[in-house]
Parts: structure tokens; sequence; C-alpha cells
């Protein structure tokens, strides 16, 4: 009986060394698929916002690189809001400073579904109404689960190093310096002729 009592004794403690070690295994295996997982999301960080990939309205490839040397004032617009008027005073600002600044509009129709049209029907609707000669992008999502890289940069404050913002409305306005960097941004009640955007351009 004695015999059998130790026999049973190494046994239990055989299979709490194996159970501990298949412990150890999972936590190895999980902290490992997690710290996986942070470089993965880390590597798909942009350094810079030239790094960014985004349509313009005809679905064709933006090199944001091209503007470097530029400041960038970039503004999520909508043809059926209240501030739909301040496309005017965009064109008359990019106009007046085309050698400095690029103006690029981005179209969400995230507020009010004031942004419904086509690619067509926008590019048709800024030319007709307001002369825009200033680039737009494709449609996106500028806040929420399916945000776009380029509003990722310009909100998070870990990506751009300055500041993190939500944007609460059509037309409101991100500006960046020559080399990328994140200068300020604006809420929709500043209209692009103020002030306070004319002195940092």
């Amino acid at each position: 009986m004695s015999k059998i009592n130790r026999c049973l004794r190494v046994a239990i403690r055989k299979l709490q060394r194996i159970q501990t070690s298949y412990f150890l295994l999972i936590f190895v295996l999980m902290n490992t698929n997690t710290s996986c997982q942070n470089n993965s999301a880390a590597e798909n960080q942009p350094k810079n916002i030239y790094d960014i990939q985004i349509n313009n309205l005809n679905g064709e490839k933006m090199d944001l690189g091209e503007l470097k040397g530029k400041k960038i004032l970039f503004v999520n617009v909508a043809s059926k809001c209240g501030f739909t008027y301040q496309y005017e005073g965009l064109q008359k600002l990019y106009e007046e400073n085309e050698d400095k600044l690029t103006i690029i509009g981005v179209p969400s129709n995230q507020f009010g579904g004031q942004e419904p049209g086509s690619s067509s029907e926008i590019a048709s609707f800024c030319k007709l109404n307001y002369g825009v000669t200033f680039p737009i992008t494709e449609k996106i999502d500028v806040k929420g689960k399916n945000q776009h890289l380029l509003y990722k940069f310009l909100t998070k404050k870990e990506l751009n190093g300055l500041k993190s913002s939500s944007v609460k409305w059509n037309f409101q306005k991100y500006l960046v310096d020559e080399e990328g960097n994140l200068i300020d941004f604006f809420y929709s009640i500043t209209k692009p002729t103020s002030k306070k955007i004319r002195q940092l351009i």
C-alpha cells in the first residue's frame, strides 16, 4: 500500500509539473502574440504625413510628398452644410497663397449626411458653384472605427507629436507646416480667411 501511495505522489508531482509548464507555455504564447500585434500596429503607423496614402476624387493616388516645402490646410468638406459657403474663402486663400500653401478638401458624409454625392457630383458642385481649383480627395471617414489614416495622424498626439483633437463638424481645419508637422487646428466657425489662419501661413 505504501509503495502504491509513493507512486501516486510521484505521478501527481509529475502532473503538477506538466500543468505548470503548460500554463507557462500559454502565458508566453499570449504575450508573444500581444507583442507581435503591438509591433504590427506600430509598423502600420505613419512616420510622417507624407507616408500616408489617399486618392483624389478620380480615384488616383495623391502623392503628399510632392507638397513638401509648402504648408497644407486640410479641411473636411460637405456640399449641403451651413458652412459650405466657406469654399469661397478657401479658394480665395488658396489663390492668394498658392506659392506657399496648398489646400486639400476632404469630403466626408459623417456629419448630418451632408456630403451624400458621388465623386463626380462633388467635383461638379465644387467647380460650378465655387470655382474650386485646389485638390479634393476621395470621400473618407474622418472619425470613428473606420477613420482614415490621414485623420488619425491629424487628430492623435502620439502620431503628430503636438496635440490630440476630434473632428466636431464639417469644415474643421488642420494646418501642417512645410515639413509635415501639425501647426494647429481650427473649428468650423473659424473662417478660412480669418487672421488666426492667415498669420500662420
